[in-house]
């Protein structure tokens, strides 16, 4: 299966990660913000852009920095649109891929460890690693303020109504 090309993509060699060393600004244009929304169902992305540095390492490419965006996504249960601002810091690290199917080998990381992105040993993609902890650091279901009107009018219950501990309370309430 051949891979789309990313809507967002900044490639960099790895022969020229010096040059990238001192920090970089990348911004994304309308037309990549117009495919990313629609690549990660946003109603609107109205600004993208990043900063970050790379370093290299014995055996890896790290790369820190910060991702910021103004987007809106629809609601979940009314589908209008919810703005949403993120302004977050990134942290990640680029390991060639052998090519050889690993064994799946368990991880355990903590909120110091950094993202791991497999690449070939030739080039990495800021762009789509940028667009990807976007899509990470974005609220996974939004909600309107109207959300919670609009779903008891539809006659769905609450997580308190529907409870177990709920049905007991209101049996207590009858009287014999």
């Amino acid at each position: 299966m051949i891979n789309p090309a990313p809507e967002f993509s900044r490639p960099v060699r790895a022969d020229q990660i010096a040059r990238h060393a001192q920090g970089i600004t990348i911004t994304a244009d309308a037309s990549e913000r117009d495919a990313l929304a629609r690549r990660f169902n946003l109603l609107r992305l109205d600004r993208l852009e990043a900063d970050y540095a790379l370093s290299e390492e014995s055996d890896a490419i790290l790369a820190r920095g910060r991702v910021r965006a103004e987007l809106a996504q629809p609601c979940v249960a009314t589908g209008v649109a919810v703005p949403e601002t993120i302004d977050t810091d990134f942290h990640l690290r680029f390991v060639k891929e052998s090519g050889e199917e690993a064994e799946a080998e368990e991880l355990e990381i903590d909120s110091q460890d950094c993202d791991i992105i497999g690449y070939d040993g030739q080039m990495i993609d800021m762009g789509e690693a940028v667009a990807e902890t976007l899509a990470l650091a974005m609220t996974p279901y939004p909600r309107s303020t109207e959300a919670d009107t609009f779903l008891r009018e539809a006659g769905v219950l609450s997580e308190e109504q529907a409870s177990p501990f709920a049905a007991l309370l209101s049996l207590k309430d009858k009287k014999p």
